[in-house]
């Protein structure tokens, strides 16, 4: 398989990526379905499916949160000592918080700007068009506003469109254009393969991120890139609207992801991630060329708990819209996740709890999130209970304090 993963016009050479890309449907169409959306968006109170409890809306401390920025580029060049710095400082996130920045990562910022640019205007397209691609019952892929597909209350404040990218050894090349075309039309191939060239892009400054968490946790540069290589990851399209009523909703809810790695690229200098540390939601501040990457549910059981998952919200602003590129890195769907032996045998030397969680694979975690609990702080002990009580869709339900009225999920 060649390296270059496109052929002929089907790639964006490096001089050309930075050139907008023109959806071939112009907002300005079809008006009567882009107004139901706007019409959502535009009202001067926000419809009551909206409303967050006060609890979960409580005002952030109004302090940032204290995260690393972790220079990456040393484990691209193989500098052992840069290396070693770097997993010293996500050490210290990823078992007190789970959430850290990222800068020397190499992404092309003109493929970062391309990529942005190209979410704002897929989701200024009319709302007949976006439905094209409208998400089904139980799959995580798709386009769908406030997640009204799954859920009848604390619907989010946001518009996302959702695709799945996987190893290009192992199912082609093409797997993002390949959505888009068979979803939105011919027309909207020269936006896949942007999203084709980000995903990969993403994918590899995850591979390199894990490297780094291999060394911090004592098990070497290649178990988890290697565990992780042949995966079948999610890229998340986010907008975020102006709301009349920020106080009283929410971007995105109380979560941990599901997922093990979340890399996300913020637009602008427009702020709403926020995590919670010491009873306290702290602000992660946009820095200009770094990502934001935290810790999910996945390694949490792959660190044997030694690493926490990041427990994070998103917020919302009265007169700014905010949109965010979300690269969500997962193992191939039937790969079983347990921990390295080196940790379970450090686990047993320090006389700790052996296992913290059970066997499982991402397909089952994936289908729980999507078809029986939404996913909170507690997704993965549930999960876990859920797994030791003969899965069914009843003892999911139990699981969760309510379906419809909880949190995110990835």
């Amino acid at each position: 398989m060649p390296e270059n993963p496109h052929h002929g016009s089907d790639r964006l050479g490096k001089d050309e990526v930075d050139r907008r890309v023109v959806l071939p449907v112009s907002p300005a169409d079809d008006k009567d379905n882009a107004a139901a959306v706007n019409n959502l968006w535009g009202q001067l109170k926000i419809p009551d499916p909206f409303v967050w409890s006060q609890a979960e809306t409580l005002a952030s401390a109004g302090r940032e949160l204290d995260a690393p920025v972790v220079d990456v580029g040393a484990a691209m060049r193989g500098d052992c000592a840069g290396i070693r710095r770097a997993a010293e400082q996500v050490s210290g996130a990823c078992s007190s918080h789970g959430l850290f920045q990222v800068t020397g990562h190499g992404l092309d910022p003109t493929l970062a700007r391309a990529a942005l640019d190209g979410a704002a205007d897929f989701f200024r397209l009319p709302l007949a068009t976006k439905q094209c691609a409208s998400r089904a019952p139980g799959n995580v892929t798709g386009y769908t506003v406030a997640h009204v597909d799954r859920f009848t209350a604390n619907l989010p404040w946001k518009e996302t469109l959702s695709f799945g990218h996987r190893d290009r050894r192992t199912s082609g090349s093409h797997v993002v254009v390949d959505y888009f075309t068979s979803t939105l039309g011919s027309d909207f191939k020269p936006l896949g393969v942007v999203y084709q060239d980000y995903c990969n892009a993403m994918k590899e400054v995850s591979l390199t991120i894990m490297e780094v968490i291999g060394v911090s946790l004592g098990v070497g540069r290649s178990y988890y890139r290697d565990f992780f290589a042949d995966g079948s990851s999610i890229m998340r399209c986010n907008y975020y609207p102006p709301c009349p009523e920020p106080e009283r909703t929410l971007g995105t809810g109380p979560h941990c992801d599901p997922s093990a790695l979340t890399v996300l690229l913020q637009d602008g200098d427009v702020d709403g991630l926020q995590v919670l540390v010491d009873g306290e939601w702290r602000t992660v501040r946009p820095r200009p060329g770094a990502l934001v990457v935290s810790i999910g549910d996945t390694f949490m059981a792959l660190s044997n708990g030694r690493y926490r998952s990041c427990l994070h919200r998103a917020v919302v602003h009265r007169e700014r819209e905010r949109r965010s590129l979300v690269f969500f890195l997962c193992p191939r769907e039937d790969r079983v996740v347990r921990p390295p032996p080196r940790l379970l045998a450090v686990a047993a030397r320090e006389q700790e709890q052996p296992r913290g969680y059970p066997d499982f694979t991402w397909a089952d975690l994936a289908r729980f999130t999507q078809r029986h609990y939404r996913a909170d702080a507690g997704t993965l002990d549930a999960f876990a209970r859920w797994l030791g009580a003969a899965p069914t869709c009843a003892a999911a339900t139990s699981a969760s304090h309510s379906p419809d009225t909880a949190h995110e999920t990835v």
